[in-house]
């Protein structure tokens, strides 16, 4: 379905209307505020620690609080973190992360103010990566199944006056629906829209959605898809966004501004979670500092554009631009940045070395500035009688995402091919504050296939830092690989090991293997289906257990926590020597 059959106005950030949903008494959706959250990281039967933790995440900003509850006594314990927190006078809402055991969802609506089910697990079981031939009828059966037993969880919802989220993980979708539909985005939707459809029939409305991967692109366009499939069927639910094993510090924030930012532009999304493998309070900033950046484009003085009609919304292709030495056609999006010693941010062009023309004095061969009023009749035709320029383009416009769009596609619709490089200048008070924003302005582009290169200015970061947040946007949208990837939880209660202290050591270890990705998952829940997207994966098999994988199978089984590093590099070693 391309963008072009739907109601949605690329250039314009105009919040999606949703339902209005109440948790706890906050409410989620269409005309408040979009709501910050984080997820515990303690066992939930630990009432101190979490207690502890849920303070921490809300003395940051936190408004909801996620705690997992693999079995009934973890869910009937958030009764009694919940009863502590507020005798301390904090009222904070909690939800409940529930997978494998659909009874254990029906304890939880009883104690927590929001229930998260996961589609791929709540009445399939465990995902074992087998194929299952169903009949029409066979998986009509299975789906009257899980209505029944859906229903009922629906039922008791409505009697305690509780809010749920369907939480579709592309790493945990079921065989049943891979079997059906294959591991494609189709199937990521389709995973969620069985549950929708039964919400939407039962009448019950206090419903969250969201669909998460680790990988940004395939995240943004499978939200993408089913808000359009949603809209479609008359729903109208609010959407929770998320990169899910983004991994931690400047990457983990990079990839996760990227993915949620490039939807919270489009005006999807109404509450947040930045997962990082660090202590849960380090979310909330990072993801307070998203919400409130997007925010200030509400109302903004309208964009007047047109669409491409060669452009996809759901399954954009890059933008087919001339090559101007190794700028445009099939090269990979370069860097203008500074001058810097280290050869893994290495940029392609030295800014002090760029000369950028006004369109007027523009000649053959030209670096050409251009912003979106100068893209009047008289200077397109100019740029067409040119020869092998670059396009720089910048925005100074509240939504520099809709003005920038809105050039990339009328120099599309002209006929123009030229390679377009984005020159973006900000005046940040930090380091963090820079690379948040830049990747949510940027990655959504590159994203979209609109854009041939990176140019990020800003005197509060050194030639370094700009260069590692000009190539970590490009890592993170998979635009252009320059490092080890590292799809890494954030942990929770089902974790079984130091995931934090592992990361970093597997991090020391691995940084050199450029282009690699390697999955460090705490738990089963998603770990076996991310490491489908993974090259190698080290998954929390049972406490002080470990399994280690390639790709999505499982090459050594339950070896203990104090070996298994080892074990990873020797089984990455032994590949490469193979190859």
């Amino acid at each position: 379905m391309s963008i072009r059959q739907i109601d949605t106005d690329l250039f314009n950030c105009k919040r999606r209307k949703t339902v209005v949903v109440n948790v706890g008494g906050v409410n989620i959706g269409y005309g408040n505020p979009i709501r910050v959250q984080s997820m515990t990281n303690t066992g939930t039967m630990d009432t101190d620690g979490s207690v502890e933790q849920v303070l921490r995440i809300v003395n940051k900003g936190g408004e909801l609080v996620r705690l997992t509850t693999q079995g009934n006594r973890e869910a009937v314990n958030l009764g009694s973190i919940k009863e502590r927190l507020v005798a301390m006078g904090c009222n904070v809402p909690l939800v409940a992360d529930v997978h494998f055991n659909a009874a254990v969802a029906d304890t939880a609506a009883k104690y927590a103010d929001k229930v998260r089910v996961n589609p791929g697990n709540y009445v399939d079981s465990a995902r074992t990566f087998k194929h299952i031939d169903y009949t029409d009828a066979e998986y009509a059966d299975e789906l009257k199944r899980l209505r029944e037993r859906f229903v009922s969880f629906l039922n008791l919802c409505k009697v305690e006056g509780k809010a749920i989220r369907v939480g579709v993980n592309h790493g945990s979708l079921s065989d049943r629906i891979m079997s059906r539909y294959g591991d494609t985005p189709s199937g990521v939707v389709e995973s969620c829209m069985e549950f929708l459809r039964i919400c939407r029939d039962e009448n019950f409305n206090n419903v969250v959605v969201s669909i998460k991967t680790s990988n940004t692109s395939m995240m943004v366009t499978t939200v993408r898809r089913l808000v359009n499939v949603m809209a479609s069927e008359g729903i109208s639910y609010p959407l929770h966004l998320g990169v899910t094993e983004a991994g931690d510090a400047e990457d983990g924030r990079i990839k996760s501004a990227v993915g949620i930012g490039a939807l919270l532009a489009d005006g999807i999304g109404d509450t947040l979670r930045v997962s990082l493998a660090e202590a849960p309070e380090n979310e909330i900033p990072v993801a307070k500092e998203l919400a409130e950046y997007i925010a200030l484009r509400e109302n903004h003085e309208p964009i007047d554009a047109v669409l491409s009609p060669d452009f996809d919304y759901e399954e954009p292709q890059r933008r087919k631009s001339n090559a101007v030495g190794i700028v445009g056609g099939e090269n990979v999006p370069v860097v203008i940045g500074g001058d810097v010693d280290d050869a893994d941010v290495t940029s392609d062009f030295l800014a002090s070395e760029v000369r950028v023309a006004d369109i007027s004095s523009a000649v053959d061969g030209s670096f050409v500035a251009l912003d979106y009023a100068s893209l009047t009749a008289e200077n397109i035709a100019k740029i067409k009688s040119l020869n092998n320029i670059i396009v720089v383009a910048s925005s100074a416009h509240v939504n520099p995402v809709g003005e920038l769009r809105a050039l990339v596609h009328k120099l599309t619709i002209e006929g123009v091919n030229a390679p377009v490089i984005v020159r973006r200048l900000y005046n940040e008070k930090s380091v963090e504050s820079l690379r948040i924003k830049a990747a949510a302005d940027l990655g959504v582009l590159l994203i979209d296939g609109l854009v041939d290169g990176l140019w990020v200015e800003d005197s509060i970061a050194s030639a370094t830092e700009l260069n590692a947040i000009m190539f970590g946007i490009l890592q993170a949208t998979r635009a252009r690989i320059s490092k080890t990837e590292y799809i890494a939880c954030p942990g929770c209660g089902r974790t079984m090991y130091d995931l934090q202290g592992t990361l970093a050591r597997i991090k020391t270890a691995t940084s050199h293997l450029k282009g690699l990705k390697i999955g460090v998952m705490g738990c089963i829940v998603n770990g076996p289906g991310e490491m489908a997207d993974a090259d190698y994966g080290y998954v929390g098999a049972a406490r002080g257990k470990v399994s280690l994988y390639r790709r999505k199978e499982c090459v050594e089984k339950n070896i203990p926590e104090e070996e298994a590093i080892e074990r990873l590099l020797q089984l990455i070693d032994n590949d490469r020597n193979q190859n």
